[in-house]
């Protein structure tokens, strides 16, 4: 029996599934045999320049344990986080590349600035790790002790006060927002391009205030360097017990909190996926890991909310609620 013969087309098809196949069997061995050299977590902060590049070292060192492979944190900070954002969704989807997510680089930051992906669709969502909120500081020798009397000497003030930011999409600008809008004021707004340097400042008492992520400056409260007005939330704050709430304050309504949790590249396969979920759900189980989180004033998210699923949902929820916000004139 002679060779059978296809018509061109019914080749250039073949060919191309031949190829889809190879390709295929070849991520699907990758995964199998994943992780087999080290796995990088890039982290939009400098070095030591928040909660997010902390918590990212204090993981990493677990995983190496549970992935059988070296963990990198590797920081690149800049434009509130799209930079990172943006170099990782431009890497390879096989899991050796991941992010260290929070509600300012997801949410704030490619809401205000022209980033080149999309947030709900070039992504990969693995595991919400913690939660936190934003709260309301100033420099410790600040003439007032709640936010009524802040309220009184800002509007005393009005022409000299200054407020630290730290840039245009990141909560902290969010919140300065509210309260500038609340007080109907004009106040000198100070901006940053980190949280290390305003805190500086503001240590210094070279600014007045500013709204900050809690683990951020927890240290310098718990160190009497700085003073705490409210906490932008609806309820007190496990690692500050004693900081009153904005609702026991008054300012009823609004309130701000910060997300983390490890992303990867849209289209890295599920079962790397699921491994790095399963290992990062171990780890954030053992108490050893636990106190060092907690002693951040980082909440551990349920093991119900570290699941991807539920992780995307919840980012689905901010960008549905916050981009409105923070897009509006």
């Amino acid at each position: 029996m002679g060779a059978t013969v296809f018509p061109l087309a019914q080749k250039s098809v073949i060919v191309i599934a031949a190829i889809l196949a190879t390709l295929l069997g070849s991520r699907n061995l990758q995964a199998q045999s994943y992780p087999s050299r080290p796995v990088t977590i890039v982290v939009p902060l400098p070095a030591g320049g928040g909660g997010a590049d902390l918590l990212a070292r204090i993981l990493g060192e677990r995983l190496k344990l549970l992935l059988g492979e070296p963990v990198i944190v590797e920081n690149a900070p800049g434009a509130g986080g799209s930079i990172a954002v943006g170099r990782v969704v431009r890497a390879e989807p096989d899991g050796y590349t991941l992010i260290v997510g929070s509600w300012t680089t997801l949410i704030g930051a490619s809401a205000a600035y022209p980033v080149s992906y999309d947030v709900l669709n070039d992504l990969e969502p693995i595991s919400h790790l913690t939660d936190a909120p934003y709260w309301i500081v100033a420099r410790k020798n600040l003439p007032v002790s709640n936010l009524e009397e802040l309220a009184r000497w800002l509007k005393a003030n009005s022409t000299k006060a200054t407020v630290g930011t730290l840039g245009v999409g990141s909560g902290s600008q969010i919140c300065t927002k509210y309260l500038l809008g609340k007080s109907d004021l004009a106040l000198q707004l100070v901006p940053y391009r980190g949280g290390p340097t305003a805190m500086q400042d503001l240590v210094a008492g070279r600014i007045d205030m500013m709204c900050d992520y809690g683990p951020n400056s927890l240290g310098y409260v718990r160190a009497d360097a700085i003073k705490v007005l409210a906490v932008m939330d609806k309820s007190r704050w496990f690692a500050s017990p004693d900081t009153p709430t904005v609702d026991e304050l008054g300012m009823h309504g609004f309130y701000l909190s910060s997300w983390l949790g490890i992303l990867a590249p849209k289209g890295t396969p599920k079962t790397i996926v699921e491994k790095l979920n399963g290992a990062l759900t171990q780890a954030l189980a053992e108490p050893v890991v636990r106190e060092k989180i907690t002693n951040l004033g980082q909440v551990i998210a349920p093991p119900a909310q570290q699941k991807p699923d539920a992780f995307a949902a919840l980012i689905k929820q901010d960008v549905d609620k916050w981009w409105p916000i923070i897009k509006a004139p």
